[in-house]
């Protein structure tokens, strides 16, 4: 086995790891008042984002890793969702790999859609880090708006036609894991 094939398999066994135990929690609708689900974020927060997807993604440069978790604590606050929600989802979607692209098209650590972009009206290329997760916030808090939490996370991956909970199960169960390494 390759080094880079060694790589992608550790990695790969690490961030599965992230999917064995997971509980639900809630996220406020974005433009509507409601409690804050987590305390707000912390100056060290985008240093421990940083930390757990540099942990499922060994690969990422520090400055990559310092950019992702800035760009998880900015847009997470802007469109109203838990941080640690945000960084779920960009796990379960990419294993934290900005290249990611998926067989149908999906692009992106939070596999974003390119016919997706269009009515977002969102400035740039939406393959670099910052835009990548500001677009699939922006698809997140929309989805949690219309649909509720659970089928709001459901329906980031199925679109509006939910046809099962293993997503919002492995999301809910990296959403655990991330809030204990997040503590840790």
């Amino acid at each position: 086995m390759t080094r880079p094939h060694r790589v992608q398999v550790a990695s790969l066994a690490l961030v599965s790891t992230l999917f064995l135990s997971g509980t639900p929690g809630e996220v406020p609708a974005p433009g509507r008042p409601a409690a804050p689900v987590a305390a707000p974020a912390a100056p060290n927060d985008a240093e421990a984002v940083a930390r757990i997807v540099g942990a499922a993604n060994p690969d990422l440069s520090p400055r990559e890793l310092e950019r992702i978790g800035a760009a998880v604590i900015r847009y997470s606050a802007k469109y109203r969702l838990d941080p640690e929600l945000v960084t779920a989802v960009l796990l379960v979607e990419s294993g934290g790999r900005p290249w990611a692209r998926s067989p149908k098209g999906a692009m992106g650590l939070m596999q974003v859609m390119p016919a997706m972009l269009s009515p977002l009206s969102l400035a740039g290329n939406f393959t670099t880090i910052e835009s990548n997760i500001e677009a699939g916030c922006l698809i997140l808090a929309d989805n949690i708006a219309r649909f509720g939490e659970a089928d709001g996370i459901s329906a980031y991956f199925w679109g509006p036609d939910v046809r099962g909970v293993a997503y919002l199960q492995r999301v809910q169960a990296a959403r655990a894991k991330v809030r204990q390494l997040r503590a840790s």
